[in-house]
C-alpha cells in the first residue's frame, strides 16, 4: 500500500508568502477556496461574471477575477473547471502568464494524462483530489473533520512540489482524514472507470433495469421506485459505514441469501468482461478522445441521452414521491454551512489579528 499522509506530515508554512488561485467556483472550487481561506491561506478566485457561481463567490467574500488575472497574480494556480473546459482555459488564460517556479494544480488528472494540457518544464505540476464532492469537503472541514484525498506529483521543477501539495491538502482539511499518494495516471484511470462501471454508469443502469423489469411485469411504478432506487441509499449508507459484510450484518437473512446467491447471476462474467473493455478504452485514451470530440461537436449525443432519461418513467415517479418526503431536504450547495462558516471566519480574523500584533 502506498504511504498515507496526515496532519503531522504536512506544513502550511510551505504556502507562506504564496498566493493560490482557484480557477472555477463550482462545487469543488467553492469548497476548496473557502477551506484554504479559513486555514489562513491567501486565495484568489477566478470565475466568469454573469452566472450564479460568480454571484456566490461575491457573497462568500471573494472578489472574482478573470482566469488570466488570477494566473498573473498567483504562485499556485489550481484549475478546477470541468475537464472539457480546461484545455481552452489553460491555452487562453493561464499558459501566457505562467512563469518559472509557479505551480499548476489539479484535482483530477484527465487534462494532463490525455495531453490536453502540456505545462512547461519549469513549473511544478501537482494534484490533490478529494474523494468526495466540494460540499462534503466544506461541511466536514467546518465540523473539524476531513475528506480523504489522493496526492500526486507529475512534475517537480522546484524540488518542493510534494511539500506544496501536502500543504494544499492540509489547507482543505484532507490530511485530517488521510491523503494517499498515487500518480496522475492511476488517479485518472481508476476515477473514470469507477464513474463508468460502478458509481454512475453501473448504478444508474442497474436501477433503471430493475425498475423497468418490475413495471413491465405489471407492478406499480411507485413500488418499483421504492424497491430499486429509494431504498438503495439505506444499503449504500450501510456499505459506506461498514463495508459489504457490515451491510449484510444489518439486513435480514432472506436479503443476505438473495445477495450472495443471486447477485452473481446479475453481475456475471459477461458484465465483468464489459468492465474490462471499458477499462481498456480508458487506458488507451479512446474514452477521452470520444468525450473530447463529443464536446467539441456541441454534445449532440450527450444532450439526446440526457433528455431521453429526463423523460424516463422512473424520473416522473421519483419526482412525485420525493414531493411527499420533505425530510429528504434541500440539497442545494451552500445552504447548510452559513452559520458555521461565519464562526470559522471570525476565528480566522482573530488568528490573523493575533499574528499581526
Amino acid at each position: 500500500m502506498a504511504r498515507m499522509y496526515y496532519d503531522k506530515d504536512a506544513d502550511l508554512k510551505a504556502l507562506k508568502g504564496h498566493t493560490l488561485a482557484v480557477i472555477g467556483y463550482g462545487i469543488q472550487g467553492r469548497g476548496q477556496a473557502l477551506n484554504l481561506r479559513d486555514s489562513g491561506v491567501k486565495v484568489l478566485v477566478a470565475q466568469r461574471p454573469g452566472g450564479p457561481n460568480y454571484d456566490l463567490a461575491k457573497r462568500d467574500g471573494f472578489t472574482p477575477l478573470s482566469a488570466a488575472e488570477a494566473a498573473k497574480r498567483a504562485d499556485v494556480v489550481i484549475l478546477l473547471a470541468q475537464d472539457t473546459l480546461q484545455k481552452q482555459i489553460y491555452a487562453e488564460s493561464i499558459a501566457p502568464h505562467l512563469r518559472a517556479g509557479q505551480a499548476l494544480g489539479f484535482s483530477h488528472g484527465f487534462a494532463i494524462l490525455y495531453k490536453l494540457i502540456t505545462p512547461p518544464k519549469d513549473v511544478d505540476v501537482i494534484m490533490v483530489a478529494p474523494k468526495g464532492p466540494g460540499s462534503l469537503l466544506r461541511s466536514q472541514y467546518l465540523e473539524g473533520k476531513g475528506v480523504p484525498a489522493l496526492l500526486a506529483v507529475q512534475q517537480d521543477a522546484t524540488g518542493r512540489a510534494k511539500q506544496l501539495a501536502l500543504a494544499w491538502a492540509k489547507g482543505i482539511g484532507a490530511t485530517r482524514a488521510g491523503v494517499l499518494e498515487t500518480t496522475f495516471k492511476e488517479e485518472t484511470e481508476t476515477d473514470n472507470f469507477g464513474e463508468q462501471a460502478v458509481l454512475c454508469g453501473g448504478v444508474s443502469a442497474l436501477i433503471k433495469a430493475g425498475f423497468e423489469t418490475l413495471v413491465e411485469a405489471g407492478y406499480q411504478p411507485e413500488l418499483a421506485y421504492f424497491e430499486c432506487l429509494h431504498e438503495l441509499k439505506l444499503i449504500t449508507d450501510m456499505i459506506w459505514a461498514g463495508g459489504i459484510q457490515g451491510m449484510r450484518k444489518r439486513v435480514s437473512d432472506t436479503a443476505k441469501w438473495g445477495d450472495v446467491s443471486c447477485g452473481p447471476r446479475v453481475i456475471d462474467a459477461r458484465v465483468k468482461e464489459s468492465m474490462r473493455q471499458l477499462l481498456k478504452e480508458i487506458q488507451s485514451g479512446e474514452f477521452a478522445r470520444k468525450w473530447v470530440a463529443e464536446h467539441e461537436a456541441g454534445r449532440p449525443n450527450f444532450t439526446r441521452l440526457m433528455r431521453q432519461d429526463d423523460e424516463h418513467l422512473i424520473e416522473k415517479t421519483g419526482a412525485a414521491l420525493r414531493g411527499m418526503m420533505p425530510w429528504i431536504g434541500d440539497q442545494r450547495q451552500g445552504t447548510g454551512d452559513k452559520r458555521q462558516g461565519k464562526a470559522v471566519a471570525r476565528k480566522r480574523q482573530r488568528r490573523v489579528a493575533r499574528s499581526r500584533s
